[in-house]
Protein backbone atom coordinates (compact mmCIF):
# COMPACT_ATOMS: atom_id res chain seq x y z
CA UNK A 1 0.00 0.00 0.00
CA UNK A 2 1.26 3.48 -0.86
CA UNK A 3 1.87 6.09 1.78
CA UNK A 4 -0.71 8.86 1.44
CA UNK A 5 1.98 11.54 1.22
CA UNK A 6 3.53 9.74 -1.76
CA UNK A 7 0.19 9.16 -3.47
CA UNK A 8 -0.80 12.81 -3.92
CA UNK A 9 0.26 14.03 -7.35
CA UNK A 10 -0.61 16.97 -9.62
CA UNK A 11 -2.62 16.27 -12.74
CA UNK A 12 0.38 17.17 -14.89
CA UNK A 13 2.32 14.28 -13.30
CA UNK A 14 -0.58 11.92 -13.94
CA UNK A 15 -0.89 13.01 -17.57
CA UNK A 16 2.84 12.49 -18.17
CA UNK A 17 2.97 9.11 -16.40
CA UNK A 18 -0.52 7.62 -16.76
CA UNK A 19 0.51 4.18 -18.05
CA UNK A 20 3.18 3.71 -15.37
CA UNK A 21 0.88 4.97 -12.62
CA UNK A 22 -1.88 2.57 -13.63
CA UNK A 23 0.60 -0.31 -13.74
CA UNK A 24 1.88 0.60 -10.27
CA UNK A 25 -1.64 0.93 -8.85
CA UNK A 26 -2.56 -2.48 -10.28
CA UNK A 27 0.52 -4.06 -8.73
CA UNK A 28 0.06 -2.44 -5.32
CA UNK A 29 -3.76 -2.27 -5.31
CA UNK A 30 -3.21 1.36 -4.43
CA UNK A 31 -4.93 4.69 -4.69
CA UNK A 32 -3.67 8.04 -5.94
CA UNK A 33 -5.10 11.47 -5.25
CA UNK A 34 -4.86 13.88 -8.19
CA UNK A 35 -4.60 17.60 -7.52
CA UNK A 36 -5.35 20.56 -9.73
CA UNK A 37 -4.05 23.98 -8.74
CA UNK A 38 -3.07 22.54 -5.36
CA UNK A 39 -6.51 21.15 -4.49
CA UNK A 40 -7.51 17.49 -4.44
CA UNK A 41 -9.84 16.90 -7.39
CA UNK A 42 -9.93 13.16 -8.17
CA UNK A 43 -8.95 9.72 -6.97
CA UNK A 44 -7.40 7.07 -9.21
CA UNK A 45 -7.77 3.59 -7.79
CA UNK A 46 -6.91 0.04 -8.78
CA UNK A 47 -10.06 -1.81 -9.89
CA UNK A 48 -9.54 -4.63 -7.38
CA UNK A 49 -9.31 -2.15 -4.53
CA UNK A 50 -12.33 -0.26 -5.86
CA UNK A 51 -14.38 -3.48 -5.91
CA UNK A 52 -13.28 -4.29 -2.34
CA UNK A 53 -14.28 -0.81 -1.23
CA UNK A 54 -17.70 -1.15 -2.88
CA UNK A 55 -18.26 -4.54 -1.22
CA UNK A 56 -17.30 -3.11 2.18
CA UNK A 57 -19.68 -0.18 1.69
CA UNK A 58 -22.50 -2.55 0.73
CA UNK A 59 -21.92 -4.57 3.91
CA UNK A 60 -21.87 -1.42 6.03
CA UNK A 61 -25.15 -0.30 4.45
CA UNK A 62 -26.73 -3.67 5.25
CA UNK A 63 -25.54 -3.43 8.86
CA UNK A 64 -26.93 0.11 9.16
CA UNK A 65 -30.25 -1.00 7.67
CA UNK A 66 -30.40 -3.91 10.12
CA UNK A 67 -29.72 -1.59 13.05
CA UNK A 68 -32.43 0.77 11.81
CA UNK A 69 -34.89 -2.14 11.48
CA UNK A 70 -34.05 -3.23 15.01
CA UNK A 71 -34.61 0.28 16.41
CA UNK A 72 -37.96 0.54 14.61
CA UNK A 73 -39.11 -2.89 15.74
CA UNK A 74 -39.14 -4.38 12.26
CA UNK A 75 -38.06 -7.83 13.42
CA UNK A 76 -39.46 -11.35 13.56
CA UNK A 77 -38.56 -14.27 15.80
CA UNK A 78 -36.09 -16.89 14.66
CA UNK A 79 -38.86 -19.51 14.69
CA UNK A 80 -41.07 -17.40 12.43
CA UNK A 81 -38.12 -16.85 10.11
CA UNK A 82 -37.44 -20.58 9.87
CA UNK A 83 -41.12 -21.23 9.13
CA UNK A 84 -41.03 -18.58 6.39
CA UNK A 85 -37.87 -20.10 4.88
CA UNK A 86 -39.43 -23.58 4.90
CA UNK A 87 -42.50 -22.19 3.13
CA UNK A 88 -40.35 -20.45 0.52
CA UNK A 89 -38.24 -23.58 0.02
CA UNK A 90 -41.39 -25.67 -0.47
CA UNK A 91 -42.73 -23.19 -3.06
CA UNK A 92 -39.39 -23.17 -4.89
CA UNK A 93 -39.34 -26.98 -5.06
CA UNK A 94 -42.69 -27.05 -6.89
Amino acid sequence: MMQLSKSIKPISFFKANAANIIKQLNETHGTMIITQRGEAKAVIQDITEYERTQEALALLKMIAQGQDDLKKGRTISAGDMLDELKTLAGEAAR
